[in-house]
């Protein structure tokens, strides 16, 4: 693994050089180091992996440009790596960050995978509702300090299913959020909130990478968010993974991996997979 620093964001580079990368992007309160070292030795026995620091987290510094931003800081880094296209593979946050790609640049993007994810809320209303919340979060944040955040964060419903990993497992993911700074965070919540981006929804259509949605069945919302987006988008599948929720990498990492190498092999080869099928698998 080499570490190093390319477009103000901070870059974990694991397995050869040459290839088609795998661009990993975490979510709000990650870091590149949240995907889990053995999930990512192992993506990096088949393909190339980058895996970023978004800005405010980890060693990433932050920064208030938005989700157009960000995106020509992620292709000027693939510039670097000499990748013309890449695999973007995002869970939640970074879910967004990826989707936007396929959007805004979807000569860069050869197949999208989407963790927990959603093309960002569709009215204006609703929008601003949640920039008013995020922005009294990210005050929060700065007053009271990460132990706080994270012990908040991590106590919400979505992360309920959390609650039955090993007790190791649970600290080694709390330990991590704890490594990010108040200012970032607060800082990545009004430049990349839910509330901050484009809503993306009217815009699936014209996406053109596959993509595949990975969801674990307890994650209801995000369930149903999967199910409505692949019907709107040209070429996706769905793929629920059973008894865990909306962290499946973290949750249920063999599965991931399985879901996940499966689909860039089915792209290399070729194979067309056009469905919404929902199956639930163990």
């Amino acid at each position: 693994m080499i570490s190093l620093d390319v477009s103000g964001l901070h870059l974990r580079r694991w397995g050869r050089r040459s290839g088609r990368p795998i661009l990993l992007l975490h979510g709000f309160t990650g870091s590149g180091s949240a995907w889990g070292t053995e999930l990512v030795e192992e993506l990096a026995r088949h393909h190339p992996v980058l895996a970023v620091d978004l800005p405010g987290h980890g060693r990433s510094a932050p920064s208030s440009e938005g989700m157009t931003g960000l995106i020509r800081r992620l292709t000027a880094l693939l510039d670097g790596e000499d990748a013309v296209r890449a695999w973007w593979v995002g869970y939640s946050m970074g879910g967004r960050v990826a989707l936007a790609a396929g959007v805004l640049v979807p000569e860069r993007v050869a197949g999208l995978v989407l963790e927990g994810a959603s093309p960002g809320l569709e009215t204006g209303r609703a929008r601003e509702e949640r920039r008013q919340r995020d922005e009294m979060l990210a005050r929060a944040i700065e007053s009271r300090g990460m132990e706080w955040f994270v012990d908040r964060w991590l106590s919400l419903p979505l992360f309920a299913s959390q609650r039955a990993l090993p007790a190791p497992i649970q600290a080694a993911n709390r330990r991590r959020r704890l490594e990010n700074h108040p200012e970032g965070l607060a800082a990545a919540l009004r430049a990349l909130g839910t509330g901050s981006q484009p809503s993306f929804w009217p815009r699936l259509p014209s996406v053109r990478a596959p993509a595949l949605l990975l969801t674990g069945e307890l994650d209801r919302k995000y369930e149903a968010l999967a199910r409505q987006m692949a019907r709107a988008l040209p070429d996706a599948r769905h793929r629920s993974v059973a008894r865990v929720g909306h962290t499946v990498h973290l949750e249920a990492p063999a599965r991931w991996l399985e879901e996940v190498l499966y689909f860039f092999n089915s792209l290399l080869e070729g194979r067309s997979e056009r469905g919404t099928r929902d199956e639930t698998k163990p």
